[in-house]
């Protein structure tokens, strides 16, 4: 099998490889002879913000999970280790810092439904 070579100029090497990059292919070899047998291949490209939020959103949502196990611990722990009055004091004071966080878990799904709307338009 003989061996070729193709010469590109400077601004067709880049675009070259820029194509090569965007395909997915891994090697060269593979990607020219899907160009030149007219094969169909795919090109990904990557939004680094929407992976950057999604994976922030991953992280919250692991961190929220958390905070819903301990909720349920401290409430048991606070049955058994105080009076009724002063669970119920407590109690109160824990359901209010928890309408806060609903709040602000709102303005994260506000927040998410936006960024999908912007990325989807």
């Amino acid at each position: 099998m003989a061996n070729s070579k193709v010469n590109f100029t400077a601004v067709q090497h880049a675009r070259y490889l820029a194509l090569f990059e965007q395909s997915g292919i891994p090697t060269h070899a593979r990607f020219i002879a899907a160009r030149v047998f007219l094969e169909e291949f795919r090109v990904v490209k990557t939004d680094r913000a929407a992976m950057e939020f999604v994976t922030r959103l991953t992280e919250f949502y692991a961190q929220f999970r958390a905070v819903g196990v301990n909720y349920n611990q401290v409430v048991k722990e606070l049955h058994s280790h105080f009076s009724e009055k002063k669970t119920l004091a407590l109690l109160y004071k824990l359901e209010g810092l928890t309408r806060e966080f609903v709040a602000l878990n709102q303005k994260i799904i506000d927040l998410a439904v936006r960024f999908e709307h912007q990325n989807n338009s």
